[in-house]
């Protein structure tokens, strides 16, 4: 398999929408995406409050908008979705979203609302390792996807079922309806699954992933913030996802999402077949580990664990409400106002990004950076 690209740059709340647009242009956007096709852009809230390093950053999303419209893809949709204890009404407004698709003119679509995205049976082309099994009544998938480009925008963070999760992750919620939990107990070989069918509908997909604030800890949620000041972007979605592991202080080939998709031909996850491109950021290492959380424990003792036999009776019949509520109590009305709001606070108040953050819940700040393209090919 030849060497995929990534690129990275070390950015500041200064430069971040010039760096972001350098970024895209090492990744080689433009040849990433078939020119005149709509783009889908795929944001990441993990959750509905603006926990640093849980969501895609107002500066990311826009960034990246600013890269497609100077690199002549000016036919943009964001698709939002939701989780069983996610908002997304709450998380765009939260997470200050709303100013940027405001000021560029971006539709909305919701791929929970009926009318505004119609969901279909899919039969892959590709060997499925686990979703033709989960989903014995059919694969469905939101018709509105096919044909169309798409530009991930994860963040750099752990996650407490796939210990890291990042641009291959970020599909879950676009491509799999609310039931997506069904999957958990085959989490790594559903996100490989979910790749093979990207590759099969989509005209071209595009990362850029933020790690101006990268996430340790309990993941995608209750995590501890580091300003890392790093972004990375690339057209090879497994690739990118290595680099992001390795930055955390993870073996990429060591992760089972990763590896699989390696094995399959779906992209490179070993970093000696990565071309890293850019700003060099081949020496770091950061040390993050997951560790748990309630939620996480029970998770793991209902999906992997001694209660696994009974995962049909938990949530696939009304008891599902149960954890629903449990998971809602816990990261709404404990964990926000209690501990990780102090986080948050204590983030907003510091010189980079946390004021760069709030100067997003005022509109757009529209820097004169912003009106100056760069370079978007990779010479």
């Amino acid at each position: 398999m030849k060497k995929s690209v990534v690129a990275a740059v070390r950015t500041n709340p200064a430069t971040i929408l010039r760096d972001t647009e350098r970024l895209a242009g090492l990744a080689g956007l433009r040849d990433a995406l078939q020119p005149g096709a709509t783009t889908i852009l795929k944001d990441n809230i993990s959750w509905h409050f603006p926990f640093p390093g849980a969501n895609t950053t107002p500066w990311q999303l826009e960034g990246t908008i600013l890269a497609l419209k100077h690199a002549g893809f000016d036919d943009m949709v964001c698709v939002q979705n939701k989780t069983v204890v996610t908002n997304a009404f709450k998380g765009e407004d939260l997470n200050h979203y709303l100013p940027i698709f405001r000021r560029y003119g971006i539709q909305v679509l919701y791929n929970f609302r009926p009318s505004d995205i119609r969901w279909i049976e899919y039969r892959p082309k590709g060997k499925m390792l686990v979703l033709d099994r989960i989903y014995r009544d059919g694969i469905r998938i939101p018709e509105y996807f096919i044909g169309k480009n798409v530009v991930h925008l994860p963040t750099v963070k752990c996650h407490i079922y796939t210990t890291t999760t990042g641009a291959m992750k970020n599909a879950f919620g676009g491509l799999l309806n609310t039931r997506r939990y069904y999957t958990h107990s085959h989490i790594h070989e559903t996100l490989v699954d979910l790749l093979t069918i990207q590759k099969e509908i989509h005209s071209g997909i595009f990362a850029v992933m933020d790690g101006t604030t990268a996430g340790d800890g309990p993941g995608p949620r209750t995590m501890r913030p580091h300003v890392k000041n790093i972004m990375l972007a690339s057209s090879d979605q497994v690739a990118i996802d290595a680099v992001a592991a390795k930055l955390m202080g993870f073996d990429p080939m060591g992760l089972k999402y990763i590896r699989l998709a390696h094995e399959k031909g779906l992209g490179q996850g070993d970093p000696a077949n990565i071309e890293l491109v850019g700003d060099d950021v081949s020496k770091e290492s950061w040390g993050f580990s997951v560790g748990h959380n309630l939620v996480s424990r029970v998770g793991h003792l209902c999906w992997f664990g001694m209660l696994h036999r009974l995962q049909r009776l938990f949530f696939h019949t009304p008891l599902v409400h149960v954890f629903v509520l449990g998971s809602e109590c816990y990261h709404d009305w404990y964990r926000w106002p209690v501990r990780d709001s102090v986080v948050f606070r204590r983030w907003l108040a510091e010189p980079e990004w946390g004021k760069l953050f709030q100067s997003y819940s005022r509109g757009v700040p529209g820097p004169a950076q912003a009106d100056l393209p760069v370079s978007l090919g990779r010479g």
